[in-house]
């Protein structure tokens, strides 16, 4: 069994796995194809992390598929009623990638709810306001970075939030699961920011830092 099963290689994948290692939990991490990817990053990050491939069992409580939105949909239903009692932790942003000017969900609603309508998980949204490079660190410019939470279940929040003040980061729980709908608006502005290169300043390695008053 491990603490934390993490589905994918790439950035994300990599800066979550970092802090979670960071964070002296256990890792399984499954590549979405190729299973050497996942056994190369995980000799690379260290710590207790096995490596494996999408459709392996899931031996995580917490499940962090890093992925984009339709890939987390079709994992969230590929694994059916083996997701019940985990704890799903929805990190996309349903951007319309045919536009880039908007998201690929109907107003009122968020693919964090979107996907807990295909699965017994309780879901979860985090770490979509995050960029994967500044993970690897946790911080940018000496602040540790905010993820923002919402869900519905409390344990299952706790359980993240728990996750993401271990592997230190600051963990800011902002409501129910619908407002993932305001964190995947924010999310999709972070990004509009790092891919505008009229502004270097913004190239993916900035960060959302809510100051609370002194």
């Amino acid at each position: 069994m491990s603490d934390i099963t993490i589905i994918g290689t790439g950035s994300m994948a990599r800066g979550i796995a970092s802090r979670a290692v960071a964070a002296g939990r256990t890792v399984q991490l499954l590549a979405h194809e190729d299973k050497a990817k996942a056994e190369a990053l995980a000799a690379e990050l260290g710590g207790t992390v096995t490596a494996g491939v999408l459709g392996d069992d899931i031996t995580g409580a917490l499940v962090v598929p890093a992925v984009y939105f339709d890939a987390s949909k079709a994992i969230a239903s590929q694994y059916g009623d083996a997701l019940a009692g985990k704890v799903y932790v929805d990190i996309t942003n349903p951007v319309d990638f045919s536009t880039f000017d908007g998201l690929a969900v109907a107003a009122g609603t968020s693919a964090a709810e979107e996907i807990q309508k295909l699965t017994p998980a309780r879901v979860v949204k985090a770490f979509n306001t995050t960029f994967g490079g500044t993970l690897v660190s946790g911080a940018v410019s000496g602040q540790e970075l905010d993820v923002l939470i919402a869900g519905d279940d409390e344990a299952a929040v706790r359980s993240v939030a728990d996750f993401v003040s271990a592997a230190s980061l600051n963990a800011v729980v902002v409501g129910p699961l619908r407002r993932a709908q305001q964190l995947e608006q924010t999310g999709f502005l972070n990004i509009l920011l790092s891919a505008n290169d009229s502004l270097p300043e913004y190239q993916w390695n900035s960060a959302l830092k809510f100051l609370p008053a002194v």
